[in-house]
């Protein structure tokens, strides 16, 4: 691991020139006092790194200074495999490894590609934090850690046992036979089996989790894309769903849409108004959609739902007379 982020920390101020230490924790994921010490065994190993004092100082290689390609890790070729989507990475834990192997494809271009890569990489910006009106993107925090945990199960066929919280459940541990890991909308999820029955957890719900020696029971071969279908659909139409008649303003299709599992049935009203029966995953859920919704939408049916509704609409206006 230290020698991956040695190398990372020299390509770093190859292409960059001179940075601070408080730049270069930031890019390599460790603190200040780490760069310091990495600093200290550069130079010992004869990489000639130097620090230049003053505001706008920090470290630096001396001009000509190159290395020597270093072929990529398991996780770094991993990481590329998958780099279309960064968030992609970070849901399965391989931030810090995709820009590690980026800056190692960099290094291993011509001097005049190289360049022109790194200027055209600059003007293109996938998948920011915010967007146009400085929301934060939502995203889940998983651990590293834990999730390598969870890959080494998933690539070495073995099964792994985990500490798992349902939603609305403490924590407990199982032990399941790993198939394969799949991100949504920045969401990652493993797929597995437990005593034979087909199991999805949520990444960010996990708490540890632990391979174990012993083989999974699971087939050589798997179509991950229609095993995700098939488990989706069946979560769409299983459960405790909910459905719901309901009208809404046509500008609030997409958001409601992105909510709902499915739609049952649309038409347009005479008025303009969409009518929808779309279905949620439960009751908390149906209410917590149509609630965001505002005046914008209103529920038709069932009429647990209108009551809900309304009933905290009423305790709202109570609160501010």
């Amino acid at each position: 691991m230290r020698a991956d982020r040695l190398v990372s920390l020299v390509l770093l101020l190859r292409h960059r020139g001179r940075l601070s230490a408080t730049t270069l924790a930031r890019e390599l994921e460790v603190s200040t006092r780490t760069v310091l010490r990495d600093i200290e065994a550069l130079s010992a190993a004869g990489v000639p790194v130097y620090a230049e004092r003053g505001r706008h100082g920090g470290f630096a290689l001396l001009p000509g200074f190159q290395t020597e390609l270093t072929g990529l890790n398991h996780d770094e070729a991993l990481a590329l495999l998958i780099a279309g989507s960064r968030r992609g990475a970070q849901a399965f834990g391989l931030g810090s490894a995709l820009a590690s192997a980026m800056l190692k494809v960099i290094d291993a271009l011509p001097e005049g590609q190289r360049d022109t890569a790194a200027g055209a990489a600059r003007r293109l910006l996938i998948d920011p934090e915010t967007d146009l009106l400085s929301r934060r993107v939502a995203g889940e925090e998983v651990s590293d850690a834990i999730v390598a945990e969870v890959r080494r199960a998933v690539f070495s066929g073995h099964k792994l046992r985990i500490h798992y919280a349902a939603s609305g459940q403490a924590a407990r541990w199982r032990t399941v036979d790993p198939i394969g890991l799949v991100t949504v909308r920045d969401q990652g999820y493993l797929l597995a089996t437990r005593a034979g029955e087909d199991r999805t957890y949520r990444l960010s719900r996990l708490r540890a989790a632990e391979e174990l020696p012993e083989p999974a029971e699971r087939p050589e071969r798997v179509d991950l894309d229609r095993t995700w279908q098939e488990r989706s659909t069946r979560f769409r139409t299983g459960g405790d769903q909910v459905a719901v008649e309901l009208r809404v303003d046509p500008a609030r299709r997409d958001q409601l849409v992105g909510t709902a599992l499915a739609v049952l049935a649309e038409e347009t009203d005479e008025d303009g108004r969409l009518r929808l029966e779309v279905t949620f995953q439960d009751a908390r859920h149906a209410e917590w959609a149509l609630w965001n919704l505002a005046a914008d939408a209103e529920a038709l049916a069932p009429p647990w739902l209108r009551d809900s509704l309304r009933d905290r609409a009423a305790a709202i206006t109570a609160r501010y007379p």
